[in-house]
């Protein structure tokens, strides 16, 4: 039981601070955001909705000038206002902020927010085994190594994620007669807004799949439903 213990803390500190991360996050959020207003994204929402077979797609609008799309576990779904100026520049396009909600309604329909906790306990629990098996061999090393190990590892679930979560939008735009145009071009597009960032680190640590691979997934649906391939 005692070899245990080191684990069991690691899980036990693992779910408290998931737990006020979302409680923190919940709190932020209220209190900087308010409901979405722009008519044409609302309009696209409703179609979504339809198509789901839902009363409605509860979309917020967050304070913050990051180019960015969240989703929480209660099923509201946010926009930052980074992501409107955008929009209000001609830069993105209604279409392509509906394909970040259909991308973040994947997350929350696929159970993402749950699956995050327990990968999260999961690469705490790994560290401190490796850590502890390491650092007999490789003093001081060790503890680096086994972030790196653990880091990687939560890296490729939450690749797994996003691709999950591109297949649900990719289904669902195609449902709702959106189609998979924007959501390709906006990915085109973000690679050129974030361009330089993550250059220099292995793939296999991004946090997100490369927009290649993303907009591949995708043609290979469209391909796999006899559609044809656009944008």
């Amino acid at each position: 039981m005692l070899k245990l213990a080191p684990v069991l803390i690691a899980i036990a500190y693992a779910l408290l601070m998931w737990r006020f991360s979302v409680w923190r996050t919940a709190k932020v959020l209220d209190a900087q955001s308010a409901p979405l207003a722009d008519r044409e994204v609302l309009a696209l929402a409703r179609q979504m909705a339809e198509a789901l077979e839902i009363p409605e797609i509860r979309v917020h609008v967050f304070e913050t000038e990051a180019v960015n799309g969240l989703a929480v576990a209660d099923g509201r779904i946010f926009l930052t206002r980074g992501f409107l100026r955008r929009k209000a520049a001609g830069e993105v396009s209604a279409e392509e902020l509906a394909s970040v909600i259909a991308h973040e309604l994947g997350h929350v329909a696929l159970g993402h927010t749950r699956r995050r906790m327990i990968d999260f306990t999961g690469q705490n629990a790994v560290f401190v085994m490796l850590s502890a098996l390491l650092n007999r061999f490789l003093p001081f090393v060790g503890i680096w190594i086994a972030n790196l190990i653990s880091t990687a590892l939560m890296a490729r679930l939450s690749r797994r994620d996003e691709f999950e979560a591109d297949a649900y939008a990719t289904a669902l735009l195609v449902k709702a007669g959106i189609g998979t145009g924007p959501q390709k071009s906006l990915f085109r597009k973000l690679e050129a807004l974030t361009r330089g960032a993550g250059q220099g680190i292995p793939a296999w640590l991004l946090s997100h799949p490369k927009t290649a691979d993303r907009i591949a997934a995708i043609e290979a649906a469209e391909a796999r439903w006899g559609l044809p391939s656009r944008g």
